[in-house]
């Protein structure tokens, strides 16, 4: 994994900005502590930092490679799961190669099939080539959005980065927030309408597209999409090819030539993955879980929580035969650990659902570069309780928003009539429920399940992968996510609802592909989410430090919101039924995405505009 950046103009000879371009790289070291590299020539310049994980030496960035008397310079970030394949096809139709990197395989792969290069890579991934031949710069994003790519385009000249700091450190990139930014943040946030970077003018390349570059502008296409077919298979049929699928994914995605570990909860996603994964590598396997000091004490059961993680990693470990690491967080670092979160967004984010995520990775990364997560089996196999939830299928809305109003009452009214909330809300659910691609014969049910497949897919998961990319990334560790294949997100999504709850179970399908694999009690146990605080500690810390920013006069917030409104939540319980963003965003959460939303107008010096 790499932080990438770069800068291509048609009026301006870039051999003179090389240290705007640098520093566009090096405010994303943390994405590759590695090594960093960059290439200049007069409309274009290239910045990268290096993560390595496969080929140290043949893997450098950017890479440049000639065809005939043409150069082709590639900056990436990410990583290649069917690259074996496709140096063979490559090598086939001629090829010749000087390392073992997916870097290389990638590079080459577009001098052979040119722009629909990106059609034939299984992986994650964001990069751009400057291709001299036909003056143009190149950029893809991987099908389901697992890594970032940013953009501005200003008339003649187009900025990239793999995160927005990068951008803003340029100084043609102001950060400044207009009406939409504000809705984005006050409204949807911590998630964000598809191809959109809050800050004005700054936009992001929406998974499964790419986008070519030249001196008549910029053209975007997409060469992936989701496409609704009836599924043909039994379940016998299905189970199988699930099966095959998750084993052959998890597979591919243990290559590296630098050790590999497993985050692992207990629960039924996290638990399969450190299974196989531990059945395929030749030494003993690592895992690593996180929980949060008294919070055994604390825990209360809940729909979405119904019991603890711990006695579950202990039969998995063992199970799997794994060498575990069991990570306790501080509450308070939790708090102070809002404002890393915050420089690892680069937006106000799931506060300390982000910052407890930061921390851990911060101590695997003290013995690994490489970890594998559970990540998303949810969206795809359908897991969450809102999906069984009638009053969330029957919402006209997304059903992570449900509790608009009670938001909407924290903010000004003056910013309430700005923004115009219920409409903005309405309108992103509008465009999201337009974008389903729809069987013509499926009605009702089977229909509005399609649509919330659909949502939690390029609205929910999104918000769930910038976390674990940035949250990661920050601290220099690479966190793979089976889950993600888009060949298993392909066959899942056209498999019936009914079937997808196998056996009457959440994600059946799921739970009948891991028969044999899994413990019994860990295959049928009901889903935990990641594991959050319970400690009332953390609520009044959060609590004192937004009465504390609401006394400040200075203090950018208040700008936006009904200081009496928040004032009255602070005396509030904190079991108050307010889950005001997703299943674990309650009272704490709502108060600490406050104090980010301050700290980032502050330390960010965002103008409204």
């Amino acid at each position: 994994m790499c932080g990438i950046a770069g800068w291509i103009d048609w009026d301006k000879d870039l051999t003179e900005y090389k240290d705007t371009i640098r520093k566009m790289g090096e405010v994303m070291q943390h994405r590759g502590p590695d090594e960093h590299g960059e290439w200049f020539s007069r409309y274009v310049g290239f910045s990268h930092r290096r993560l390595i994980v496969i080929d140290p030496e043949g893997g450098k960035q950017p890479m440049i490679r000639k065809a005939g008397s043409y150069e082709y310079v590639i900056v990436y970030n990410g990583e290649l799961y069917n690259t074996a394949e496709l140096r063979n096809r490559l090598k086939a139709k001629g090829y010749t190669f000087k390392g073992h990197s997916d870097t290389e395989v990638l590079l080459l792969s577009y001098i052979e099939w040119g722009e629909r290069c990106a059609e034939y890579l299984n992986g994650i991934f964001a990069f751009v080539i400057w291709d001299q031949r036909r003056k143009h710069l190149y950029m893809a994003r991987d099908r389901i959005g697992v890594k970032p790519l940013f953009f501005v385009r200003q008339e003649k000249r187009l900025l990239f980065a793999s995160e927005i700091k990068g951008l803003l450190a340029n100084p043609l990139v102001k950060p400044e927030i207009n009406q939409e930014g504000l809705a984005e943040i006050l409204i949807l946030g911590p998630g964000r309408t598809p191809g959109r970077g809050v800050f004005s003018g700054i936009e992001e390349l929406k998974p499964g597209y790419y986008q070519v570059f030249n001196k008549d502008g910029l053209e975007q296409k997409q060469y992936w999409s989701l496409e609704s077919k009836p599924h043909q298979d039994s379940p016998e049929e299905t189970i199988e090819k699930v099966k095959w699928l998750f084993e052959d994914t998890v597979d591919r995605q243990l290559i590296s030539d630098v050790p590999i570990c497993t985050l692992l909860s207990g629960g039924l996603d996290s638990s399969a993955i450190t299974t196989v994964a531990s059945s395929r590598l030749q030494q003993q396997l690592h895992t690593y879980s996180v929980s949060y000091k008294g919070n055994e004490e604390h825990f209360q059961s809940n729909d979405y929580q119904p019991d603890s993680d711990s006695k579950w990693i202990k039969v998995v470990s063992k199970h799997a035969g794994t060498r575990h690491h069991p990570v306790i967080l501080a509450n308070s670092d939790l708090v102070t650990g809002l404002k890393a979160g915050v420089y690892a967004r680069d937006l106000p984010g799931m506060a300390d659902i982000d910052v407890s995520l930061y921390l851990f990775c911060c101590e695997i990364k003290k013995n690994f570069t490489v970890a594998v997560s559970g990540e998303c089996a949810d969206e795809i196999f359908g897991g969450y309780p809102w999906y069984y939830n009638q009053e969330a299928l029957n919402a006209d809305t997304f059903p992570w928003s449900r509790k608009i109003e009670e938001r909407i009452n924290i903010f000004d009214p003056e910013i309430i009539d700005r923004i115009k909330p219920r409409e903005y809300l309405n309108q992103r659910y509008r465009e999201a429920l337009a974008e389903v691609p729809r069987l013509e014969w499926e009605k009702g049910k089977d229909d509005r399940m399609r649509e919330l497949f659909y949502l939690n897919l390029t609205r929910w998961m999104p918000v769930l992968l910038d976390r674990k990319d940035r949250m990661s990334m920050y601290t220099g560790l690479e966190v793979r996510v089976p889950f993600c294949d888009h060949r298993l997100v392909e066959y899942v999504w056209n498999i019936p609802w009914e079937l997808k709850n196998y056996e009457d179970m959440r994600k059946g399908i799921l739970r009948g592909a891991l028969k044999g694999i899994l413990p019994e009690s860990i295959r049928t146990r009901p889903k935990n989410p990641y594991p959050k605080t319970f400690d009332p500690e953390y609520f009044k810390a959060t609590r004192d430090w937004i009465l504390e920013i609401i006394n400040d006069e200075n203090a950018p917030i208040k700008e936006l919101i009904n200081i009496e409104v928040v004032k009255e939540l602070t005396r509030a319980d904190q079991d108050l039924d307010i889950p005001w963003f997703g299943q674990l965003m309650r009272l704490p959460q709502l108060f600490a995405y406050l104090i980010q939303v301050n700290f980032w107008l502050e330390e960010y010096d965002v103008k409204i505009v």
